[in-house]
């Protein structure tokens, strides 16, 4: 049992990631967000950069293999507070964030990406 829940979690450390892409010819970032949840209908990225409004939030899209995929586009030179919405009513962090910041609000940590 303890070497299938160390697979388990070395699998979902490889898949659960961001990617950062910076831009020569703009001060622009790319970042994909790619999150593991076969067993979710939706998945989508609030933070700061959308006012943590739902409405507003990027939805990522299903691939095949269960993980959602999406890409938003961010100034660099700046950090940003965010969390994936699932199934629009749970909130989870990235495992892979640069960093993770109190917030008194939800009363719990918000991820950090840094640009």
């Amino acid at each position: 049992m303890g070497y299938t829940f160390i697979l388990l979690s070395i699998i979902k450390f490889i898949i659960m990631a961001i990617k950062k892409q910076y831009l020569k010819s703009k001060p622009i970032c790319k970042v994909t967000f790619l999150v593991p949840a076969q067993e979710a209908k939706s998945v989508a990225v609030v933070g700061n950069f959308n006012e943590w409004d739902s409405k507003k939030a990027t939805n990522l899209k299903k691939l095949k293999n269960g993980t959602f995929k999406g890409t938003v586009d961010l100034e660099k030179d700046n950090s940003y507070e965010f969390r994936y919405l699932v199934d629009g009513k749970t909130f989870i962090n990235e495992e892979q964030a640069d960093s993770y910041a109190w917030n008194d609000f939800a009363g719990a940590e918000n991820s950090v990406l840094s640009l």
